[in-house]
C-alpha cells in the first residue's frame, strides 16, 4: 500500500494558448476537459516511471516523455537523491490544440512540488515544465505551461529570463470545439514565415495591447476587437477545415471573437454569457456536421485556478 503522505493525485486542465493575437505571449486556463495525474514519490532513487492510462501510444522514457522531461528538469535542482512515480490518466487528447502537453508537464510538476513540501514558486514549475514543451514541439514555449499553473490568463513577457505576468480570469465563457482531427504543434510552427511587414507588426502590437487593456479594464468590446490576427491565423487556418465558417457563425451567433486555439486544429471562442456560448457551440456542430467530420465541444468559463490537488 501507497503512503498517502508519498502520494498526491491532481486534475492538470487544458489551455487556450495564443488567444489570436498574441503568439506564445498569451493563454488562458479551461476547466475542462483535464487530465488525471497520480504521483508517487520514490526516496533513496532517481528513477522516474511513467505509466499511461488510456488508448494513447505515448513514450514511457522520462526523457522522451513531457512529464518526465519536466520532472528530470526539478530533479536536477534538488538536494539528493529523489524519484517519482506517475500514473498519468490522458484525457486531453493529443495534437488536440488545448495544451495536452502542457497538462501533463506542469501537472507533473505541481504534484511533485506539493510532495517536496512547496519548495519551488510557480516561476520555477513553470521553468520546469517548458522542458516538457521542448520534448513535444521542439521549442521551450510557456503559453500552455503558465495558465495550466498559475489559472487565468497570463502573459509571458519574458522566456529569458522567465517573466509570468498573471492577469485576472475575466467573467467570459469559452466554447472550444475540437474537430477529430492532429495538427502536430512542431508541424503548424513549420509553415510559419519567419518574417513579417513592419505595418502588420504593428496592428499586431496594438491588438496584443489592447487586450491586455480590455483584460484589466473588464471591457468586453475592446477583447472582442483585439482578438485579430493578422500574422498566423492566415497561414495556419488552412490546416483546419471549416475555420471561416466557424469564426463567421460564432460571431453571428453573439460571440467576442476567437481563433485557433493553440496550433489547432481546436478552435476557440469567447462570449460575455454561458446562453451565448452554448448558442456558439451549436453552431461549430453544424459546421462539422456538415462537413463530415467528428468533434468535441467544450463550454465552460474561463478557470480562476490551474492544476488542482484532488
Amino acid at each position: 500500500m501507497k503512503d498517502d503522505c508519498k502520494t498526491v493525485r491532481v486534475q492538470a486542465p487544458a489551455t487556450v494558448a495564443n488567444m489570436v493575437c498574441g503568439f506564445d505571449v498569451l493563454g488562458f486556463c479551461l476547466d475542462q476537459p483535464y487530465d488525471i495525474m497520480t504521483l508517487t514519490l520514490l526516496d533513496g532513487t532517481s528513477d522516474i516511471l511513467i505509466q499511461h492510462l488510456g488508448a494513447y501510444d505515448l513514450p514511457t522514457d522520462p526523457a522522451l516523455n513531457v512529464a518526465g522531461a519536466a520532472l528530470i528538469a526539478l530533479q536536477e535542482e534538488l538536494d539528493g537523491a529523489m524519484g517519482f512515480e506517475v500514473v498519468i490518466d490522458k484525457r486531453i487528447k493529443p495534437g488536440s490544440g488545448v495544451g495536452s502537453s502542457a497538462a501533463s508537464a506542469a501537472g507533473a510538476v505541481v504534484a511533485a512540488n506539493h510532495l517536496l513540501g512547496g519548495r519551488f514558486s510557480r516561476e520555477d514549475l513553470v521553468r520546469f515544465a517548458m522542458c516538457g514543451e521542448k520534448v513535444a514541439s521542439g521549442v521551450k514555449h510557456a503559453d500552455n505551461i503558465a495558465p495550466c499553473i498559475y489559472g487565468g490568463v497570463t502573459l509571458i513577457r519574458s522566456i529569458h529570463p522567465l517573466d509570468v505576468v498573471a492577469l485576472p480570469a475575466p467573467a467570459l465563457y469559452a466554447t472550444v470545439v475540437h474537430p477529430q482531427i492532429e495538427v502536430r504543434t512542431s508541424d503548424a510552427r513549420q509553415i510559419l514565415t519567419q518574417k513579417v511587414l513592419l505595418r502588420d507588426a504593428i496592428r499586431q502590437w496594438g491588438n496584443i495591447a489592447g487586450l491586455v487593456a480590455g483584460i484589466l479594464k473588464g471591457d468586453n468590446a475592446l477583447i472582442g476587437r483585439s482578438m485579430e490576427d493578422v500574422l498566423i491565423e492566415p497561414v495556419r487556418k488552412i490546416l483546419i477545415p471549416g475555420f471561416d465558417q466557424v469564426k463567421t457563425r460564432s460571431l453571428s451567433a453573439g460571440a467576442l471573437g476567437g481563433g485557433i486555439s493553440g496550433s489547432g486544429p481546436s478552435i476557440f471562442m469567447l462570449s460575455a454569457s454561458e446562453e451565448t456560448a452554448t448558442a456558439v457551440a451549436e453552431e461549430m456542430a453544424v459546421v462539422y456536421r456538415g462537413i463530415g467530420i467528428d468533434f468535441h465541444t467544450y463550454v465552460g468559463p474561463i478557470a480562476s485556478a490551474g492544476v488542482k490537488i484532488v
